[in-house]
């Protein structure tokens, strides 16, 4: 690239933005501060760019001292401006206002630096200092690229960390609700099972409470059964026990003979997961380093000797008598310097994948049970540990 597509390149793109801001309303704040940083970035950028590479070469020069000044009071207006409409809420009625005047003061200088500040510079400097001023500013801007695409590279990594911890997150929630729900299902299977012997059993007793009223008659009828009592008296502890228990899901009801009881043990099953982390960025920024070089060159040169003879003999062989000139030339070789590009070198980024086997180590938790049963013999009593695998 050239120094004036350099320089016009930051404009082009400034004046693209500002078209793009003029376009939103007053409603769309957060369009019009996103636009705006991105139009206060491209033109600091811009700026930095000439007083960094650019101004300090035209100081140097006599014929070019004088336009730096006028360059940088013109930045430092620019960047008053920007300033200015950087602390003004962005949907203020007079944001575009402002956004106008910015407009016709960049616009003055990008038309200065097109019409007085390049032509100087070309007539000023050699082709050797436009060409490295060229390539300084061609290296800055290729290192602010590389920056974005960095920053860029990653707000992805730490997006796509944040999305794999919610979705484990979400994952162990799901496994801790299902696991509550087998807890549940278990609990009321347990309650079912223990309150259908007994519910069985008081329809018995019922039944046969209502035979004996039909024998005793009305006056036994007003008078409790013996089978009501007994009914009342063994069984509605029993009843009011398992209602309690089905109610709560934590209390075990204890049954009579020829009945069981079930109780749940659980135990904590270990998932491992996994989540891609942000190791660090590898920048790779290519830059012009200059050499001193010496070369030895062998250069002939041709210079005109006169001198004088005395002739072999003295016979007149050609004209004389009459007026001559002879002209001839001296020649001298002067060294010449011409460099060409050439590839020297190929530097390949790219990622590697690898994979690797690490031991996750843990602690799981899970329920015993401990048997108590009473031995045969009086005053003794025998204790079972009873461990479940799972």
């Amino acid at each position: 690239m050239t120094l004036r597509s350099l320089m016009q390149a930051g404009p082009a793109k400034a004046n693209e933005l500002f078209a793009k801001l003029s376009e939103t309303s007053d409603g769309a704040v957060k369009t019009r501060e996103r636009l705006f940083a991105e139009l206060k970035a491209e033109l600091e950028f811009h700026a930095s760019l000439e007083e960094q590479h650019l101004f300090p070469v035209l100081r140097r020069n006599p014929e070019t001292k004088d336009l730096v000044a006028d360059a940088i009071r013109d930045n430092k207006e620019l960047r008053a401006k920007v300033s200015e409409l950087d602390g003004m809420a962005k949907n203020d009625a007079i944001f575009s206002e402002r956004l106008s005047e910015l407009q016709k003061v960049f616009r003055q200088h990008a038309r200065d630096d097109r019409k007085e500040l390049l032509p100087a510079v070309q007539r000023a400097l050699s082709e050797e200092q436009v060409q490295g001023v060229t390539d300084k500013m061609e290296a800055g801007i290729a290192e602010a690229e590389q920056a974005k695409q960095d920053e860029a590279e990653e707000r992805r990594a730490n997006a796509r960390q944040e999305r794999e911890e919610a979705e484990f997150l979400a994952r162990q929630a799901e496994l801790r609700e299902q696991q509550d729900a087998r807890v549940r299902a278990q609990t009321r299977q347990i309650a079912d099972a223990a309150l259908k012997p007994v519910t069985a059993m008081a329809k018995a007793v019922d039944e046969a409470a209502r035979q004996t009223n039909a024998t005793f008659g009305a006056e036994a009828g007003r008078t409790q059964s013996p089978a009501l009592a007994l009914t009342n008296m063994f069984m509605w502890p029993w009843l009011a026990a398992m209602q309690s228990a089905q109610q709560n899901g934590s209390t075990k009801a204890r049954g009579v003979s020829g009945m069981e009881e079930v109780i749940a043990l659980g135990e904590e099953v270990l998932e491992v997961g996994k989540r891609t982390e942000n190791r660090g960025t590898a920048r790779i920024r290519r830059f012009v380093v200059e050499t001193p070089i010496e070369r030895q060159v062998t250069l002939q040169s041709e210079r005109v000797v006169v001198e004088r003879r005395r002739p072999v003999s003295d016979k007149v062989t050609g004209e004389i008598l009459t007026e001559v000139t002879v002209e001839i030339v001296e020649t001298e070789e002067v060294p010449t310097v011409e460099k060409r590009l050439r590839l020297r070198e190929e530097i390949v980024v790219r990622t590697e994948r690898a994979q690797r086997i690490e031991t996750v180590k843990e602690t799981v938790r899970r329920d015993e049970v401990e048997i108590q049963q009473p031995s045969r013999k009086r005053g003794s009593q025998n204790f079972l540990l009873v461990t479940t695998e799972g």
